[in-house]
C-alpha cells in the first residue's frame, strides 16, 4: 500500500509539472509573437512590405555561361551564403535571429551572364540589401577574378523578390 501511494503520488507530481510546464510554454510563445519587433528596414516605406509577409530568406545566383561543376558552384555558393551571413551578424543581428527564425532559407537561381549579375548587384544595393559578390581565385576550372556567384540577403522575402523573382531555380 505505502509503495502504491508512493507511485500516484509520483505520477501525480510528472503530470502536473507536464500541465504546468505546458501552459508556460505557451504563454512564453503567444507573448514572444506577439511582442516580436519587426526587423528594423533601411528604406523608408520597406516597414509595411516587411511585417506584412514575416518571411525572410536568401538568395544565391549563379552564373551560367561559366560552365562550373556542381562541387564548384557548391563551394561558391558556400562563400556567397558564408560572406552575406557574416554581414548580417555585424550590421543587423535582429533581421538575422529572424531570418534563423524562419529555418534559414536560402534558394539558388541561375543568371545568364555577368551582366545580368552585376544588374542585380545594383538593384540589391538600391534597395539596401545585403550583397555578396563572389570573385573566384582562379585556381582550378575558371579564369581568376570571375564573379561566379551573388548573394542576396538574408532579408525579407517581399524584397528580394523585386531583384530576383523573375529568375530561374539553378
Amino acid at each position: 500500500m505505502d509503495y502504491l501511494t508512493k507511485l500516484l503520488g509520483v505520477v501525480a507530481g510528472v503530470a502536473c509539472g507536464l500541465c504546468l510546464g505546458w501552459g508556460i510554454r505557451e504563454r512564453l510563445l503567444r507573448k514572444r509573437k506577439a511582442g516580436t519587433p519587426a526587423p528594423p528596414s533601411t528604406l523608408e516605406g520597406e516597414a509595411d512590405v516587411m511585417a506584412e509577409s514575416g518571411e525572410f530568406k536568401m538568395v544565391l545566383i549563379v552564373r551560367q555561361d561559366l560552365k562550373m561543376g556542381k562541387g564548384k558552384v557548391a563551394a561558391q555558393c558556400s562563400h556567397a551564403a558564408v560572406s552575406a551571413y557574416k554581414q548580417v551578424e555585424r550590421r543587423n543581428p535582429e533581421l538575422l535571429k529572424q531570418w534563423e527564425y524562419c529555418g534559414q532559407p536560402k534558394i539558388v537561381l541561375k543568371a545568364p551572364n555577368e551582366e545580368t549579375l552585376a544588374q542585380l548587384l545594383a538593384e540589391a544595393k538600391r534597395l539596401g540589401l545585403t550583397v555578396s559578390l563572389i570573385q573566384d581565385a582562379g585556381r582550378t576550372q575558371i579564369a581568376p577574378g570571375s564573379r561566379t556567384v551573388l548573394g542576396i540577403g538574408p532579408g525579407p522575402a517581399d524584397v528580394i523578390d523585386k531583384v530576383s523573382g523573375h529568375l530561374k531555380l539553378f
